[in-house]
């Protein structure tokens, strides 16, 4: 449809720049003129509407391709790990995977009566509010920091599920100091493209192989808001190592 409008717009100047020259006059009319720039503007319009097009359609590809490329190397990853450690079944021996790359942390306490050095590393991790949650790029430095802030936090390693659900169910981006919803990959490609991400794919894959622009993603993403749990939480305030058989955590 827009490629026959912008056909018979072509048609339409072609047969008034005909007529122009077959009559010989030195002069336009004034309302021919602005007929004539009232369709130039809408084949501009046209042209620009068809780039556009033929641009999403093209980003739509490349990012559908980039799909099914993660999802064959996230295969590919379980497949290795399932597959080593058979062979070391076989063998007689245990297979000890690789150290986690990546943790998630939740605050599950306040800050009354805690000392600075507590609060300041809480504010490092973003951990502002109280079931805030944030991604941690786990090494030697990380994991004093967790240590330090351990009675106020609870952290784990999660899986790509895990990822997976919370960016696209509670992701938003911090754009221009503000927190926006997800809810276009346009968003993430106007402050992630120069890094190579630009879609949702792009910046699950980037967080959960821990990437060479995790610190980048991850700063874009907003620090998620977790619901409390139903009932409350109950011994949060003993470690996980000190319950006993009848407190223990299913």
């Amino acid at each position: 449809m827009v490629t026959r409008l912008l056909s018979y717009a072509l048609s339409y100047l072609l047969d008034q720049d005909c007529q122009a020259v077959n009559s010989g006059e030195g002069f336009v009319d004034e309302s021919d003129l602005q007929s004539t720039l009232a369709v130039e503007l809408k084949v501009k319009r046209l042209r620009k509407k068809i780039a556009l097009k033929s641009l999403r359609r093209a980003q739509r590809k490349l990012i559908y391709e980039k799909a099914k490329y993660y999802h064959k190397e996230y295969r590919k990853m379980y497949l290795t790990e399932i597959n080593m450690a058979r062979m070391a079944r076989k063998a007689g021996n245990f297979y000890v995977p690789a150290e986690p790359k990546l943790a998630f942390v939740i605050r599950i306490r306040g800050i009354n009566g805690v000392s600075p050095k507590v609060h300041k590393v809480l504010q490092l991790l973003r951990l502002r509010q109280i079931f805030n949650g944030t991604f941690v790029k786990l090494n030697k430095a990380s994991i004093n920091m967790l240590r330090i802030v351990e009675p106020y936090i609870a952290w784990g390693y999660p899986n790509l599920k895990s990822i997976n659900e919370l960016i696209y169910k509670r992701g938003y981006g911090k754009i221009h100091k503000k927190r926006i919803a997800l809810t276009d990959n346009s968003l993430i490609a106007r402050s992630l493209g120069k890094y190579g991400i630009i879609c949702m794919e792009d910046l699950i894959h980037e967080i959960y192989t821990v990437g060479k622009c995790f610190k980048e993603a991850n700063n874009f993403l907003w620090p998620f808001k977790l619901s409390s749990p139903r009932g409350g939480m109950k011994k949060k305030t003993t470690h996980f190592v000190q319950l006993g058989k009848k407190n223990k955590i299913k």
